[in-house]
C-alpha cells in the first residue's frame, strides 16, 4: 500500500539577514538580524510534510562539508528518510535571504551547489521510494530533466504529482502533462502562462492556461488572499489563515506545498487538503526561519479547528 510523501528537491544552508531595506549597489547598511539555519525549497517541503504527520523521504544531493552534515542532522531529528548523495566534489548549497524587519517580506539568491548536478539517472536509482509514496512533488531548484524523470516515475506508479514550478522558467509541456498539481505563486504563474495574476479573475485565467496544457488542478498560492485551487470540475477560493502578527514570508509557499502533500497522502480531498495547507502556511509566516517555521501537526489541527 502505498504511503506518505517523496520529495526531489535540494537542500542548502539559509543565509538569514534583517534589515529595513535592501542595499542599492556599492552600499553597506547596518541590519538588525542573521540567522543560519537549514533551507531549500525540497528541504523545507519535507520539514513541513514531515511535520504535519506524513512519513517523508527527501531525494537529492549534497556536498561532503559542514553544510551538508546541517542537512543530515535536520533530516535525522525531522524523521525524514534520506536518498541523498554525497559529492566530495562540489560544495552543498547556499542562499542569501534578505528579510525586511517591518514587513517580513523578502528576496532571496539560491545557489545549489551540489545539488544542481542531481541528474535524471540519480532519480531512476531511487525510484523505489517514488514508486512506494502516496504523493510524489518535485520543484524547479535542481536541474529540469531530473524533476522530469521523477514526475514520469510517479505517474507510472500511479503516485499522485505536484509539481511546484519554483524558480519559474519555460519548462516543457511534456512535464505538465505529467502533474496531477501545479503549485505556483502569482508571479510565477504570471512568467508561465503571461497573465499578470493581480485578482481571483486573473488566477483563474491563469489556471485555463495551465489546464490548456493537461495539468489536472492549479493551485495557485496569493499570499495573504490565500489560494485557488482551479481544476474542470470547480474553481475555489481557498481563504488564506490570520495566525498572528507576519514576521517571515520567505518559508511560506514551501510550508504550504508540504502541508498540501502531506494532506493528500492521508487521503484528504484536494478542497480540504489545501485548506490544511493555507492554515499551515498561515502559521509559519508569524515564525522567524523557514524550515524552523513549519508548525507541528496538532498546532494546524488547533488553527482549523477555531476557524
Amino acid at each position: 500500500m502505498k504511503q506518505g510523501v517523496a520529495i526531489l528537491g535540494i537542500f542548502v544552508a539559509d543565509l538569514a539577514f534583517r534589515a529595513g531595506r535592501m542595499p542599492a549597489i556599492g552600499e553597506t547598511i547596518a541590519g538588525s538580524g542573521f540567522a543560519m539555519g537549514p533551507g531549500g525549497k525540497g528541504s523545507n517541503q519535507a520539514v513541513a510534510a514531515a511535520r504535519a504527520g506524513a512519513k517523508v523521504s527527501f531525494i537529492s544531493r549534497i556536498g561532503a562539508d559542514d553544510f551538508g552534515a546541517v542537512a543530515r542532522a535536520t533530516w535525522q531529528r525531522e524523521g525524514i528518510v534520506a536518498r541523498v548523495v554525497d559529492d566530495a566534489s562540489r560544495p552543498t548549497g547556499a542562499a542569501f535571504i534578505y528579510v525586511n524587519d517591518t514587513t517580513g517580506e523578502n528576496a532571496i539568491i539560491v545557489v545549489p551547489g551540489a545539488a544542481a548536478a542531481i541528474t535524471a539517472e540519480d532519480v531512476s536509482a531511487v525510484a523505489d521510494a517514488i514508486t512506494a509514496a502516496a504523493v510524489f512533488v518535485t520543484q524547479l531548484e535542481q536541474p529540469v530533466a531530473a524533476a522530469q524523470r521523477g514526475l514520469e516515475i510517479a505517474r507510472g506508479a500511479g503516485v499522485t504529482t505536484i509539481f511546484n514550478p519554483a524558480p519559474a522558467e519555460p519548462v516543457p509541456d511534456a512535464i505538465y502533462r505529467l502533474c496531477d498539481y501545479v503549485t505556483p505563486n502569482e508571479s510565477e504563474a504570471a512568467l508561465l502562462t503571461g497573465i499578470p495574476v493581480t485578482s481571483l479573475d486573473d488566477a483563474r485565467r491563469a489556471g485555463d492556461v495551465f489546464l490548456s496544457r493537461r495539468v489536472g488542478t492549479a493551485l495557485i498560492t496569493l499570499g495573504e488572499n490565500g489560494a485557488l485551487l482551479h481544476s474542470r470540475s470547480q474553481s475555489l477560493h481557498v481563504p488564506a489563515f490570520n495566525a498572528g502578527p507576519v514576521v517571515e514570508t520567505a518559508g511560506a509557499g514551501d510550508a504550504f506545498n508540504g502541508g498540501f502533500a502531506a494532506a493528500l497522502a492521508r487521503g484528504e480531498p484536494p478542497d480540504r487538503a489545501a485548506r490544511f495547507a493555507s492554515a499551515l502556511a498561515g502559521i509559519s509566516v508569524t515564525r522567524p526561519g523557514t524550515a524552523p517555521s513549519m508548525p507541528m501537526l496538532a498546532e494546524v489541527e488547533a488553527l482549523l479547528a477555531r476557524g
